[in-house]
């Protein structure tokens, strides 16, 4: 029976294709530019010498075949194009559960150089809020005297730019030198780009990078590569703690950016709701998975108090986060209500932890137990 089509089994495919300059095979030698599967159709690039292609034919040819070697691959197309030479790539194996678009940091000074904790917050499920709990809880950290870093890495839905209250703006970009200072000498160093800095905390999204308010058609390896660019490329400057809002879901862009970024730990973020923590559940074994740490679990829209008559309602149950961040020996970090006063800030670009209130008491509790677990 032959194979299905899977990029970690063409990329074993390709191993056994010689590149014709160096003898190594065209995965290590760095010739693979791309390669793309749907509907039946197998996409890849070639990248050759300009000078010589004509020596490249016999690669191309098997590249084609070696992707018509998959039942579900029905058409196979291969285009040759030409580059400068690329930094050799270890090959994965079959064997080795990887990421094949796993990004390359620049040359350089790392934007992420001086930040000493990443902290993943994530959802699995999309609607539950995570959004609003990443920013609340990184002004609040940063309320407590930590320098404090927000990423943004729904590509799709950015939320940071409302949130924050600023949209309709591009970042700056600066050169830097080796040791992560500002220069105007051209010869030195790199171009970062600058983050936000507001509300007491430092930000980034790809809202800010972009010219319009368009959707970003993204398939999941640039999805990678631009999250990690926003890591690798911005001048995050000195952090105590740099959070991540994680874009919903558990597969391979989630999978893939957990790989790439590595962070300290992770927080899952929940409502009560059955269907919300069996995603939940989903979350914490992703991150298992891939060795990183639970620091805790946070419920959010956990109640809803009537403004008129000040009755409480579950409206997505109560009680169920704790429950199941027990049932998964992971810490509980609290509970987050359902209010106006929350989606009002929201919409209006301040976030209610940034005031006072007891929304804002209640996230910088939640900001306390964070900070504890950071050592």
């Amino acid at each position: 029976m032959t194979p299905r089509y899977s990029e970690t089994a063409v990329l074993a495919a390709f191993t056994k294709i010689s590149d014709p300059l160096s003898g190594r095979d065209i995965v290590s030698a760095g010739r693979l530019g791309d390669v793309q599967f749907a509907d039946g159709l197998a996409r890849a690039i070639l990248l050759i010498d300009p000078n010589q292609p004509a020596k490249f034919e016999l690669a191309r040819l098997a590249m084609e075949t070696a992707l018509l070697d998959f039942d579900d691959v029905t058409k196979a197309s291969v285009l040759m194009t030409a580059h400068k030479a690329a930094p050799p790539v270890k090959a994965p194996t079959p064997k080795r559960q990887g990421n094949p678009h796993k990004a390359r940091r620049p040359e350089g000074y790392q934007g992420d150089a001086k930040i000493k904790r990443i902290i993943a917050v994530s959802s699995a499920k999309g609607g539950v809020g995570k959004s609003t709990v990443s920013v609340n809880l990184a002004v609040a950290l940063a309320k407590q005297g930590l320098a404090v870093g927000l990423l943004d890495a729904d590509i799709h839905g950015p939320s940071a730019p409302i949130l924050l209250g600023l949209t309709g703006v591009t970042a700056d970009t600066h050169r830097i030198d080796a040791r992560g200072e500002k220069t105007d000498d051209k010869s030195l160093g790199r171009m970062v780009i600058t983050p936000m800095s507001l509300h007491g905390i430092t930000a980034m999204s790809i809202g800010w990078l972009t010219k319009d308010d368009g959707p970003v058609v993204w398939r999941g390896p640039m999805v990678q590569g631009a999250i990690s660019k926003m890591l690798w490329d911005v001048d995050w400057g000195a952090l105590d703690v740099l959070l991540i809002d994680m874009p919903p879901g558990t597969g391979d862009a989630q999978l893939g950016l957990a790989q790439d970024i590595k962070p300290h730990s992770a927080i899952i973020v929940s409502t009560p709701q059955d269907l919300a923590l069996a995603d939940a559940r989903k979350g914490v074994a992703m991150f298992e998975k891939v060795d990183i740490p639970i620091a805790g679990v946070i419920e959010n829209m956990s109640v809803f108090t009537c403004s008129e008559c000040g009755t409480a309602h579950h409206i997505f149950g109560h009680g169920g986060a704790k429950v199941e961040a027990d049932k998964l020996g992971v810490p509980f970090l609290g509970e987050a209500p359902l209010t106006m006063a929350i989606r009002e800030s929201g919409d209006a670009g301040v976030p209610i932890a940034a005031g006072e209130g007891a929304e804002a008491e209640m996230f910088a509790g939640i900001a306390k137990k964070v900070k504890k677990s950071l050592g």
